[in-house]
């Protein structure tokens, strides 16, 4: 059980994740999380340094958040195939997210990649992850005979992700998610011609 000190912090996270997500790390002011909150700064910098370790807390916490929830849904399914097309769906719906405001590992990375170094590390380490993790899962298709041999990994993996990411964008910017679904239909549809 958490003590009353980590329930606030985590309360604080919890708060301040969807501000992160929908404004950037630029965007997000203390009084931002102060008025979410409903905290006082005293509370506030008794759980972070500054606005740098909130910052840095709050990506952790929502990459870990999104990281964990695709990984539940992910890990439901029994073959390769239902992985990855468990792991699709999961992005089926772009305007309505997760956490709100869009995709976190994907507007971390935008507004990291110039201005924040250490963040776009984070980022950097957690998307390397889910590569190798979605690559993995298909090379597991491949040996247990779902997939031919033709398929490459490591391609699907990374062209299925950067769509996925970059229907999300075009999907929240045109408030549309048809496309999206064709998109991730058009995905499967790929996957499947390398069925066995």
């Amino acid at each position: 059980m958490l003590s009353k000190a980590e329930r606030t912090k985590q309360f604080i996270l919890e708060t301040a994740a969807p501000l992160y997500n929908e404004k950037g790390i630029s965007g997000v002011s203390i009084d931002d999380v102060l008025a979410a909150t409903k905290l006082t700064k005293g509370c506030l910098y008794g759980h972070f340094e500054g606005k740098e370790d909130l910052s840095a807390q709050v990506v952790d916490y929502s990459l870990t958040k999104m990281a964990e929830k695709i990984s539940r849904v992910v890990l439901n399914e029994k073959t390769a195939k239902g992985k990855i097309f468990a792991f699709m769906d999961f992005y089926k719906n772009p305007i309505d997210t997760y956490i709100s405001g869009g995709c976190p590992f994907f507007n971390t990375a935008v507004e990291a990649d110039d201005n924040f170094p250490d963040i776009k590390k984070k980022v950097a380490a957690r998307l390397q992850f889910g590569q190798e993790s979605l690559i993995s899962i298909l090379e597991e298709g491949k040996q247990n005979g779902e997939f031919t041999r033709r398929l490459d990994s490591a391609i699907f993996a990374f062209k299925m992700f950067a769509a996925i990411e970059g229907g999300i964008v075009m999907s929240r910017t045109l408030n549309d998610a048809k496309m999206m679904h064709k998109l991730i239909k058009n995905l499967k549809e790929e996957l499947d011609s390398y069925t066995v």
